[in-house]
């Protein structure tokens, strides 16, 4: 009877880890190269892990991979920025509400000398320049976010999108297309956040800010486990939640850089 008894106690300690390996897997969130190049994600996850005991593995791609992401069902949360694509990802029933959460803005940086005299134009004088004199634009290329303000403002242009022979696009991360610009002397541009973290700058300055269409708004959601049950709803929506709460809008609002805040949360606006 007591060797009977053994058997099933032995099992039991044997799932008691497994169910605890379970428990503790991460929810995996969908989001931008900006963030995680910003290094936001390693200010503000500890915090989030530390007040819930979630862990959370990021994986940073352009906003439009991240948006494919989630309606496959790979993600359980995307923290992103392109409002549009978004606000279609809800629509189409793969993701939950949509809620903004913080904003920074995009700058067009360039080299020093700014060899077609961008600075202080608007962002649309300033491609209009760039275009014009054929010189060297680095795009991302990439489906993000960044990517799609970009083709926003090229499409704006007299006539739309000539963008002139010495357009680029690298399909690649901002701190890649930045880093590609820095070589070739050309411009870009990048949210502010990376471009405040990002160290190897060459000649290039900021050329380009202030133009009100260069907000930058990002956005926080679950994907809906309606589409796909799989996803482990409560603990991304316990990031949501956290994320838009006082505690962890403080913890975006505290992200400096060198004394310079990166990110302004707006949960809710």
């Amino acid at each position: 009877m007591k060797r009977f008894l053994r058997a099933p106690l032995a099992a039991m300690a044997l799932c008691m880890p497994l169910a605890a390996a379970l428990a503790q897997t991460p929810i995996v969130m969908a989001s931008t190269t900006s963030t995680e190049q910003s290094g936001l994600f390693g200010h503000l996850l500890p915090a989030f892990s530390k007040a819930t005991g979630v862990q959370v593995k990021v994986v940073a791609l352009g906003t439009g991979q991240a948006i494919d992401m989630g309606r496959r069902g790979d993600a359980d949360v995307l923290f992103v920025h392109d409002q549009v694509a978004e606000e279609k990802f809800v629509a189409e029933g793969f993701g939950l509400k949509r809620f903004a959460v913080m904003y920074n803005d995009f700058v067009l940086v360039g080299p020093a000398t700014d060899p077609v005299q961008t600075k202080g134009a608007d962002i649309v004088q300033a491609l209009f320049k760039i275009a014009a004199s054929n010189a060297a634009f680095v795009s991302r290329g990439d489906k993000s976010g960044t990517h799609a303000a970009e083709l926003r403002f090229w499409k704006m242009l007299p006539p739309p999108e000539a963008k002139g022979s010495g357009y680029r696009e690298c399909g690649c991360g901002m701190g890649q297309a930045l880093n590609m610009a820095a070589a070739a002397g050309a411009y870009v541009l990048t949210d502010r956040g990376t471009w405040l973290s990002f160290k190897n700058r060459a000649d290039l300055q900021v050329l380009v800010q202030g133009d009100q269409r260069l907000f930058n708004q990002y956005g926080v959601l679950a994907v809906n486990p309606a589409k796909h049950p799989h996803v482990k709803a409560q603990d991304a929506q316990k990031f949501v939640d956290w994320v838009l709460s006082p505690a962890g809008q403080a913890v975006v609002a505290a992200y400096r850089i060198d004394g310079q805040q990166l990110f302004f949360p707006n949960a809710g606006k």
